[in-house]
């Protein structure tokens, strides 16, 4: 699959109190792109639901390179860096670029399906893992 890529906007609510975003809107980005992915490619919130799985992080991290600001074009994109065969871990990344071409951040999670009823680790059912190879790849891409 070609990259994949949202522009999400800088609010004013993103902002702390020296007028750049919040560290903490970076991460909500990042989920928000992800999220977004997997809704369009079919794998919505109740879809989860019905199968009582839901995704859940062991680490998020984000390497801070420039400050975004209000009124800046923001652009993230989204990759997988590695991931189990069954699907049932993986590793992704997120770049956000502002302004076309400015690296600010990068944000790398690890993360896995949980079955939402036993609370403990799953390997996600077919429909899933389809979903998760239309994920663009890294350069770098393994399987673990």
């Amino acid at each position: 699959m070609e990259a994949y890529k949202k522009n999400p906007e800088v609010r004013w609510a993103d902002l702390d109190p020296n007028f750049h975003m919040l560290h903490s809107r970076y991460y909500d980005f990042g989920a928000y792109v992800r999220m977004c992915f997997l809704t369009e490619h079919g794998l919505t919130p109740v879809v989860m639901q019905e199968h009582s799985l839901g995704p859940i992080l062991f680490r998020e991290e984000c390497v801070f390179k420039r400050e975004v600001k209000f009124g800046d074009r923001v652009e993230i994109d989204f990759v997988m860096l590695k991931a189990r065969k069954d699907g049932s871990r993986w590793t992704m990344q997120h770049h956000i670029y502002t302004n076309g071409d400015t690296l600010a951040a990068v944000i790398t999670v690890d993360g896995a399906w949980m079955n939402t009823q036993r609370r403990r680790l799953a390997t996600p059912p077919p429909l899933f893992a389809e979903v998760f190879n239309k994920i663009p790849r890294s350069e770098n891409f393994e399987w673990q």
